[in-house]
């Protein structure tokens, strides 16, 4: 859980700076590690960066409200073409996220990582 918080204040501090394809990038890898801690708490492995996917197998076992899958399907938008220009049909990354999608994606993560942290008070 630490190395996801530590991806959320990376994600806020290059919306500051106007980074908001990496800040997209950071707030989807907060939620992928958050997610992943839970499965690491109970012992289990957990394979994929889908967000979506893993709270998919995490919902066998807790409640996981549609409301946070649809913040996770959103959030895993973001993890290629944040990065690669090639993922875009003309552009880099670095022009084609805006300071709003930084802003959106940053707060939908700061809500699965509260809701990752409630379950593993709970384990």
């Amino acid at each position: 859980m630490d190395e996801a918080r530590g991806d959320l204040a990376h994600a806020k501090s290059d919306r500051d700076g106007g980074y908001h394809n990496w800040a997209c990038f950071s707030a989807q890898q907060a939620t992928e590690k958050a997610v992943k801690a839970v499965f690491q708490k109970m012992g289990a492995e957990a394979w994929g960066h889908s967000v979506v996917d893993l709270l998919k197998e995490l919902s066998k076992k807790y409640r996981v409200s549609e409301e946070i899958m649809n913040r996770a399907l959103e959030l895993d938008k973001a993890y290629i073409p944040t990065r690669y220009p090639n993922a875009h049909p003309s552009g880099s990354p670095r022009n084609l996220y805006t300071k709003e999608e930084s802003r959106r994606l940053i707060e939908y993560a700061e809500k699965i990582v509260k809701f990752c942290s409630g379950l593993l008070s709970q384990i």
